[in-house]
């Protein structure tokens, strides 16, 4: 791919039919309960972008079998047990299936595993993850600098208990304990101080586990896992609300028209259905069928005030559509967001001044102002591809957008250019 790409204004914008891919999150949950089950998993219409991929391979490193046909990917598990055979294990930016993987690893067998990243990814601290598992007699040695990677995990004798984790740090890491939790002696209580962020995200760990045989008792302030084991088995994968979030928010960027996912699940536990709730509040039609949604638009969006706690993934799309909004909107809750694959607050504010937009900083979030026009830019992605991907969509208003380093949009959407390109031909 090039290393930029110029997105064109689209201006007789009516209607876009897509389907999107599977979901992110939910391939990477089912992934750890397969590979951890004794026996061979199927899981069907898994996402196998960048992340899940890089995923997927480190697990392969620690004896896992994968096989994939069609749109079925064939997991044969390690009953819990898997192989640390001093190999090391590359993760690229993907801090979900990093601290997954830490966790996971911990339960191994045999000499150590190193876990290293893209220079980012070294950045993104894993300290309260690390310390939590230390606790449970995890043997986990930083290499450069404590509580960050790279990291070598060696065999350990891990035993149950109870941790104590702050709950506004990442819930990946109350994830990332829950998914192991079944695989130690006594079971496992994960105790959360404070308000848990993101809490969604730990649900959807809790409904992929429950997929797998495994239950999760919430308990008073946290969560508790009894000993037992993951039932290899089936499981289907629904499309990814979070890619489903730039192309349904197309007619309130352009002003008009409407837009059909096809495969889009509005009951699905990810947080991320959330944004058909934030686009209904600035004033679109949403239409939820049987199989899929469709969302339609006239006029200009109302400026809002979202609380994105427990959907941070949702703020580039909707510091976009405050872009076009009439007013002052506000986005709030997600302080985490710095510690993304960029600083995520910081960036969509850099990125949205270029083009004349004016907008405020807030440690958990941001203030837009919306405007009618904008001025050309060259848009810095951070290799975010969440980033890209909001940018391209407001690039279908705006004269002149140039997005730098378009392929970041691999990490989670492969075809989303080939998909943004069919949205034009669906309207010539």
């Amino acid at each position: 791919m090039l290393p930029e790409k110029e997105i064109k204004p689209l201006r007789d914008f009516k209607r876009a039919r897509l389907r999107v891919p599977s979901s992110k999150s939910l391939t990477q949950r089912a992934l750890i309960c397969s590979a951890l089950a004794a026996g061979k998993s199927r899981i069907i219409n898994p996402l196998l972008s960048e992340d899940p991929r890089l995923l997927l391979s480190a697990l392969e490193a620690t004896g896992v079998k994968a096989t994939f046909s069609e749109n079925n990917l064939i997991i044969e598990g390690v009953a819990g047990r898997p192989n640390l055979s001093e190999k090391k294990v590359y993760l690229g930016n993907n801090g979900t299936g990093t601290r997954f993987f830490i966790a996971y690893a911990s339960l191994g067998r045999g000499r150590f595993v190193e876990v290293f990243g893209k220079e980012r990814l070294h950045e993104r601290p894993v300290a309260p993850l690390i310390s939590a598992l230390r606790t449970l007699s995890a043997n986990i040695e930083c290499l450069e600098r404590e509580g960050y990677l790279p990291l070598r995990i060696y065999e350990g004798k891990l035993k149950g208990g109870k941790v104590r984790l702050p709950g506004n740090v990442s819930s990946q890491f109350i994830s990332a304990l829950l998914l192991i939790g079944p695989y130690l002696s006594g079971g496992l209580t994960v105790e959360v101080e404070g308000e848990l962020l993101s809490a969604g995200y730990v649900e959807m760990t809790i409904e992929v586990m429950k997929h797998f045989g495994v239950d999760v008792e919430r308990v008073i302030g946290g969560f508790r896992v009894k000993e037992g084991f993951y039932k290899a088995t089936e499981y289907e994968v629904p499309a990814d609300a979070s890619s489903s979030s730039y192309f349904l928010s197309i007619p309130l960027i352009l002003g008009k028209g409407e837009v059909y996912i096809e495969n889009y699940l509005a009951t699905s536990s990810q947080p991320d259905v959330a944004h058909l709730t934030f686009l209904k509040e600035m004033g679109a039609k949403i239409e939820v069928l049987p199989l899929g949604v469709k969302v339609a638009f006239e006029g200009r969006p109302k400026a809002c005030e979202f609380n994105i706690g427990d959907c941070p993934d949702l703020f580039p799309t909707l510091c976009v559509l405050l872009a076009c909004a009439q007013g002052k909107g506000v986005i709030r809750g997600a302080p985490h967001l710095r510690y993304k694959e960029t600083d995520r607050i910081r960036a969509m504010a850099t990125e949205l001044k270029k083009l004349g937009v004016e907008v405020e900083e807030l440690p958990d979030g941001i203030v837009v102002e919306g405007r009618e026009d904008f001025k050309p830019a060259r848009i810095n992605t951070y290799d975010d591809h969440r980033i890209a991907m909001s940018f391209a969509i407001l690039g279908l208003r705006s004269v002149g957008l140039i997005i730098e380093n378009p392929a970041c949009v691999e990490k989670s959407y492969p075809e989303f250019w080939e998909h943004l390109e069919s949205v034009y031909a669906q309207n010539l």
